[in-house]
């Protein structure tokens, strides 16, 4: 019997190597397209020439892709591959700002209700479920619906929606740093809550609030196409993607497919993008989620 269960081992150990392998080239695999995908955003971003948003042609309108138009023309005649990346690039920049204020908001309440604990968090949690209750796009809605249409109504209002889960992960993790054993050293050397808060719990949650905040850019983009498609983001002038798509539903509709359909692929490529950037960040920074997928 013993030998039975030697040979079953001897032949079972080397197919969960070369599954375990099999796992880290396909994760290695993913890093590698989400790299490039991402590249190739930021690269179209930072060289885009100069769009004269007033330009039209109107003997080109409505023109298929082409070698002299990529991505076709829309209704009026203007080149839809610049107008798409110009797009791009106004929804990345709304993305970012908005995560990175929503980071900072979300990080500020989630460490501020881990730290201090008590009421102090009872209370903070109970405003944050209230809020979470209300639908993000509806609440997006009518916050942005208070201002005229611009960049920073959108940045705020996507913001203001977006901060409540990055309060959940930061104070999470602030509770399960309070328990560690050097925590409680320095509380025991004489450690103000603020000191402790600065020196140990602060930098322990960046790492989460850094990734948090990175998943939060193609889902602020998102955001910001949903309103701008309802009318309620950027001015219809400008050529952000959710605009671009929202121009191209009478197109759709008389069967020119191309005005909706890169619009549409200019949010969802960033968007696995990061994703898959955001992955392999998730397993290098938590070691047990990685040592579990490469069983």
């Amino acid at each position: 019997m013993a030998d039975v269960a030697v040979q079953k081992a001897e032949k079972t150990g080397p197919v969960w190597r070369a599954h375990g392998t099999d796992r880290r080239s396909t994760r290695t695999l993913r890093l590698r397209v989400s790299a490039a995908l991402l590249t190739l955003t930021v690269l179209a971003v930072l060289l885009v020439p100069p769009l004269d948003q007033q330009a039209v042609d109107l003997a080109a309108k409505l023109q298929p892709p082409s070698w002299a138009h990529p991505f076709g023309t829309d209704d009026v005649g203007r080149d839809l591959l610049l107008r798409c990346v110009y797009g791009l690039r106004v929804s990345l920049l709304v993305g970012v700002a908005a995560a990175l204020t929503a980071t900072v908001v979300g990080t500020a309440v989630g460490a501020t209700a881990g730290a201090l604990g008590g009421w102090v968090d009872r209370a903070v949690m109970r405003v944050v479920d209230t809020i979470s209750s209300v639908p993000h796009l509806l609440l997006g809605i009518f916050i942005v619906a208070m201002f005229r249409p611009g960049v920073w109504p959108v940045v705020i209002s996507v913001a203001l929606t977006h901060w409540l889960s990055t309060a959940r992960i930061v104070r999470a993790e602030v509770l399960s740093l309070r328990s560690r054993p050097y925590i409680d050293a320095a509380v025991s050397g004489g450690a103000s809550r603020w000191r402790v808060a600065v020196r140990h719990l602060l930098p322990g949650v960046l790492p989460q609030a850094a990734l948090a905040a990175v998943l939060m850019v193609p889902h602020a983009m998102w955001h910001e196409s949903a309103l701008s498609f309802l009318g309620l983001g950027l001015p219809t002038h400008t050529a952000s993607l959710g605009n671009l798509i929202q121009e191209a539903r009478g197109s759709l509709l008389a069967g020119q497919w191309w005005p909706t359909l890169f619009p549409g692929l200019f949010i969802i490529v960033p968007t696995l993008a990061v994703a898959g950037l955001a992955g392999a960040w998730r397993e290098r920074i938590n070691p047990r989620r990685r040592s579990e997928l490469m069983l």
